[in-house]
């Protein structure tokens, strides 16, 4: 059975640093796209970062570039994000994402990820 389990959410002051992780189990992770979106309550949900397993080929938000990395460990079956210079408007609920790739790149498009984790809470505040 396919699980996607996201840990490292918390509380943090802006500016700080918090890196979530994106286990998954119950299948093999070859050749797949695997991402992280976000939602805030009342809005859309928002596409963060992906990553493709089999090449390591990253995309990003644009307006994240800088601050966050996208990172996979391929034996552990595990995708990371490490988010720095934290803002007030990142706190969110943010989503792990997997499906099979597509296009020639992960892209950031909600309707592309079939399989979403439970989430984790990161929540940015003094």
């Amino acid at each position: 059975q396919l699980q996607l389990v996201e840990s490292g959410g918390g509380l943090v002051q802006p500016g700080g640093s918090l890196r979530l992780s994106c286990a998954a189990s119950g299948f093999t992770w070859d050749h797949y796209d695997i991402g992280w979106f976000r939602q805030v309550p009342g809005k859309d949900r928002e596409g963060v970062s992906c990553i493709r397993s089999s090449s390591g080929t990253v995309n990003y938000d644009d307006s994240l570039k800088g601050r966050f990395t996208i990172s996979i460990d391929n034996p552990k079956n595990t995708v990371y994000l490490q988010m720095n210079n934290l803002k007030p408007e990142d706190t969110a609920v943010y989503y792990c994402v997997i499906a099979p790739p597509t296009f020639g790149q992960c892209v950031l498009s909600e309707k592309m990820y079939h399989f979403w984790g439970q989430g984790t809470q990161v929540t940015v505040s003094s």
